[in-house]
């Protein structure tokens, strides 16, 4: 099972490295929001005693990079169907469990990677860090961020045959999802019922415990953002394994 998880991984890693396209594809939509939001709305949000903007911001654009990097392991899954390497693959003497695990792993690995090269952004324009040293737990949110939406976009996947059908509903959940996690504007004072749709986003736990670890600054705890991440990321990797273990090649 091990060695099966090692071999997918390797595979979705090799794939990264040659697809040189959704590399800067994937970077130019965190880089135009960060330039955009986080300086066109720099004055307001100083001027309305919040602090720096781009601050506040690049955490969630930070996320941001890592989510719609980890959805696309979706359709990866998809073309492999359609061209019969997922055939191939399930004929092979190891569980199906072991290779949707070895997928998410691997989709997961590139959009930490993603992550840290969209960070890597934020700070050329200007963010910093109130310590250096939390990064590193920072990261392990990261990895978890990666995890939740890289086995979510498996699990749809594995379920759909139509890759129209699959952007569709991607940008019917992940961008609602996205844009009500807190990654744009505070979620202090939000009208009741935004706050309870805030409260069912696992993307807005995972937002709130990079920005409490990048710049000291939550609304809820590290400790319910990190039990609310390993929680949705291990019911996730169960579902998905389940639709892959039954999807139709």
């Amino acid at each position: 099972m091990g060695r099966a998880i090692y071999i997918m991984w390797l595979r979705q890693m090799k794939r990264y490295v040659r697809s040189r396209a959704r590399l800067v594809a994937s970077l130019a939509q965190p880089l135009l929001f960060l330039v955009t939001f986080g300086f066109g709305f720099r004055a307001v949000f100083r001027a309305a005693g919040a602090g720096d903007y781009i601050q506040f911001l690049a955490p969630g654009i930070i996320a941001m990079g890592i989510v719609f990097s980890s959805v696309f392991s979706g359709i990866e899954v998809m073309w492999d169907r359609q061209f019969g390497f997922l055939k191939e693959t399930m004929v092979a003497p190891v569980s199906r469990t072991a290779l949707m695990i070895g997928r998410t792993l691997g989709g997961a690995t590139v959009a930490l990677i993603q992550g840290t090269l969209v960070l890597v952004m934020t700070l050329i324009v200007g963010f910093r860090p109130t310590s250096w040293a939390l990064l590193a737990p920072a990261a392990l949110v990261m990895a978890l961020i990666a995890v939740i939406f890289t086995a979510f976009g498996t699990a749809v996947g594995a379920r759909l045959r139509d890759m129209q059908g699959f952007q569709l509903i991607m940008n019917f959940i992940i961008m609602p999802m996205f844009f009500l996690s807190g990654a744009l504007f505070p979620l202090n004072g939000l009208p009741t019922a935004m706050a309870w749709v805030v409260r069912f986003d696992p993307l807005s736990y995972g937002i709130d415990a990079m920005r409490l670890l990048m710049i000291g600054a939550s609304h809820f705890s590290l400790l319910v953002d990190g039990a609310v991440l390993v929680g949705v990321a291990a019911g996730l990797l169960g579902l998905g394994s389940h639709f892959f273990a039954r999807i139709e090649v």
